[in-house]
């Protein structure tokens, strides 16, 4: 576990009421009192046009560029539009690059109206993985996003652990330079 570690949520969701910034919100709680700092960067308060490599520096996005470079961990949390993830999660992540995510230690948490955002999470990992960050293995899917909250919380109990086990692994794993050693299995020899 890092020592003070800071952990970054990113919300790519606009919506006044949503489930995906809920799901970011506790798994911050959760890094909190794992003892990290923390941050919400909630994307409908940052000017962000759409990208143009020839203005990189638009809007916000020098100071959005500082604060993932300063985070220990980040936590990304977006709605599932049309089998993918959000386009102002995209556009903050078009923004972003090496110097913000390589060797960062990244979680991933997607949100669907329907079935499971299975296709969300691939889409981050690809990106996250073309950025050399360091996601990790677990992922949080929280499908049927109209019955997943209530009252502002996560309404099922399943779903709110693995948000809190998400905020939890953050901490644990923030700053991982490298895959843990794992035991691996001896190639067979000639003969077995």
């Amino acid at each position: 576990m890092t020592e003070n570690a800071h952990v970054v949520g990113l919300v790519g969701s606009l919506a006044d009421d949503s489930t995906t910034r809920i799901a970011v919100d506790r798994a911050l709680d959760a890094a909190t009192a794992a003892g990290a700092t923390t941050e919400l960067l909630d994307l409908r308060e940052w000017d962000l046009p759409v990208f143009d490599a020839d203005a990189p520096d638009a809007g916000d996005a020098p100071e959005l560029r500082r604060r993932l470079r300063a985070a220990d961990a980040v936590l990304l949390g977006t709605p599932m539009y049309h089998g993918s993830y959000a386009s102002p999660l995209k556009t903050a992540l078009d923004y972003s690059g090496f110097d913000e995510f390589a060797d960062t230690t990244v979680g991933l948490l997607a949100v669907a109206g329907g079935g499971f955002p299975l296709p969300a999470l691939e889409h981050l990992r690809e990106t996250m993985r073309a950025l050399d960050a360091w996601t990790l293995p677990d992922q949080v899917a929280v499908p049927n996003s109209h019955a997943a909250t209530a009252d502002g919380r996560l309404a099922d109990e399943d779903i709110e652990e693995r948000v809190a086990e998400l905020g939890h692994a953050l901490v644990t794993y923030a700053n991982v330079a490298a895959y843990p050693d794992c035991p691996t299995t001896p190639a067979p020899t000639a003969g077995d």
